[in-house]
Order: structure tokens, then C-alpha cells, then sequence
């Protein structure tokens, strides 16, 4: 019950951030003209790339991290930061803010869209990276890496069923419907930035009076 508990917070964690209910109307765009076999492929791929990305920043976050000496305090400040302006484009969302037109007419000239643009950035960008690595300091037992992995296939499952199914989701919910939920996620997304941003100031508050604490003793 715990580690499913503990699979819930992560899947809670990564789901906003990736947020692949405001990608159907962009996944529509970029895919037309290819037959429903070829959205599911490409559908597909993307979800296993944005997998293996993120999975990759969870397994070699805290190396990068001891490797520039960046620490947990300062990932987390950075990070909220990054996070919270991707909430804020989401809670105030505009076109441009997903795609150009000059990035969109290049998708459709590519023959192959699942790694770029879907899978990176569309769905595991900067944020997403930044909150596999943030979760990557919090593993204390060696379950912990297999709960967060499985948390962010869960995640990767749950995008590929919505993009498959992205011109029906966008005729039932329509325009309003899908912003709504995207609005969700990005109320969502803006509590972790702000709890990241508590953590990260709060440790950083904590080391330096230490720090204060060890130079006048």
C-alpha cells in the first residue's frame, strides 16, 4: 500500500509537467495528412522517447548534479522557477507558446516527428527533465528508482492513449474542453513549482545558518 501510495506521488509529479492533454490539438496538426496507422506509430515512438529521456535524467540526474556541484537546494529553486513559467503558458495559453508556424511547417515536411518535435520538447522538455532529476534526489531504497521509473511509463501510457485518440478527445471537448484541462494541469503544475521553490529556499536558508552557526562557534 505504501509504494503504491509512493506510485500515486509520482505519477501526481510528472503527469502536469508532461501535460499531454494540450498536445492533440498540436499532435492533429503536425500529423496530417498520415493514415491512423502512422499517428499511432508515430504516437507511439514519441511516448517511448519521452520514456527513455526522462528515465534517463532520473538514473543520471544526481551525477550531473554532484558533477557540477549544483546543489539540491539550488536544483530546486531553479527548477520551481522553470516549472512555474511553464504553468503560467498553460494557465494562459497561446499558440505560439507550443509551436511556431515556421516549427510547425517543418514538422510537417519531416517524415519522422515522434523524437522531434514530439517527444522532446512537446513531451518530456526542460521542465519535465527538471522534475525526473529533483525526484532522482529524493530515492532513498533502491525501490524508490523502480517507482518513480514505473510512475513515468504510467505517464507515458496515459499520453500515448490521449494522442491516439486526439481528434476524438478535441470533437467531444472541444477547443474550450481541452484548454480547460490543460488549465488544470497548470494549476497543478504551479503548486509543485511553488512547493519546489519552498523546498529549495528552505534548504538553502537551513545550510546557511549552518554555515553561520559553524564560523562564529
Amino acid at each position: 500500500m505504501e509504494i503504491f501510495h509512493e506510485l500515486m506521488l509520482a505519477f501526481i509529479g510528472i503527469l502536469p509537467v508532461v501535460n499531454p492533454f494540450s498536445k492533440p490539438p498540436i499532435f492533429i496538426s503536425i500529423t496530417e495528412g498520415l493514415t491512423p496507422a502512422e499517428q499511432k506509430a508515430q504516437a507511439f515512438k514519441a511516448c517511448l522517447y519521452a520514456f527513455l529521456i526522462l528515465l534517463v535524467s532520473l538514473l543520471a540526474g544526481t551525477f550531473v548534479l554532484a558533477f557540477f556541484a549544483i546543489t539540491l537546494p539550488a536544483l530546486q529553486i531553479a527548477g520551481g522557477l522553470l516549472i512555474g513559467r511553464t504553468a503560467f503558458q498553460m494557465l494562459n495559453p497561446t499558440r505560439e507558446q507550443h509551436q511556431t508556424p515556421h516549427e510547425e511547417q517543418e514538422a510537417r515536411a519531416k517524415e519522422d516527428i515522434s523524437f522531434v518535435p514530439l517527444a522532446m520538447p512537446l513531451l518530456s522538455g526542460p521542465g519535465s527533465i527538471a522534475v525526473m532529476i529533483g525526484l532522482a534526489t529524493t530515492v532513498e531504497v533502491w525501490t524508490d528508482w523502480i517507482v518513480i521509473g514505473l510512475a513515468a511509463a504510467a505517464v507515458c501510457v496515459c499520453s500515448y492513449f490521449v494522442l491516439v485518440q486526439s481528434l476524438g478527445l478535441v470533437r467531444v471537448l472541444g477547443v474550450n474542453g481541452m484548454n480547460a484541462l490543460s488549465k488544470l494541469m497548470g494549476f497543478l503544475l504551479l503548486s509543485l513549482a511553488v512547493q519546489f521553490i519552498i523546498n529549495g529556499a528552505s534548504g538553502a536558508l537551513t545550510t546557511l545558518v549552518q554555515h553561520l552557526n559553524e564560523t562564529t562557534s
